[in-house]
């Protein structure tokens, strides 16, 4: 079958890990890191490995947008090209009321980026975290066809 390797990065404290417990009941394997320095070492695993990366921000905390592109230039040299399957997310959609990065912020960078998908998403709200997954895989599908028959099982692994 084949295996889908995905990456979701952030800092940390911003509510990734619920976007990506909600999908663990699909056929993903998700690699989530912790956002934290000391593993840097898994980290660097993930990259090098990841076919797919959700680059997640929270909408509440300007210092979370300005990290990922610290992300973004660790991951380019490790897959060694710039048209990656890779999505852009800002996280926590639902505190609407707390917002500090706009929406207009988020789709500038993605454009910056390659022109890398963007979408934003809360997992407590269930908004768009089905579509992270599906776009990613969707997009290695493209970068990536399976020669012959499609394969059912889906198997990603998130930073």
């Amino acid at each position: 079958m084949r295996e889908y390797k995905l990456a979701v990065l952030s800092s940390g404290g911003i509510r990734k890990s619920a976007l990506t417990v909600q999908f663990m009941q699909c056929m993903l394997e998700i690699w989530d890191t912790a956002g934290t320095e000391r593993f840097t070492a898994m980290r660097d695993l993930y990259m090098k490995d990841g076919q797919g990366f959700a680059l997640v921000y929270s909408i509440t905390a300007q210092s979370t947008f300005k990290d990922l592109q610290d992300l973004r230039e660790q991951i380019l040299p490790v897959k060694d090209t710039d048209d990656l399957p890779m999505i852009l997310v800002g996280n926590n959609c639902d505190l609407e009321d707390q917002r500090v990065v706009g929406k207009k912020q988020g789709q500038n960078l993605a454009r910056q980026w390659n022109n890398c998908a963007f979408l934003e998403s809360s997992a407590k709200s269930k908004i768009n975290f089905n579509e992270i997954f599906y776009d990613l895989v969707q997009q290695i599908n493209r970068k990536t066809p399976v020669p012959g028959k499609a394969r059912k099982k889906l198997s990603c692994q998130l930073l």
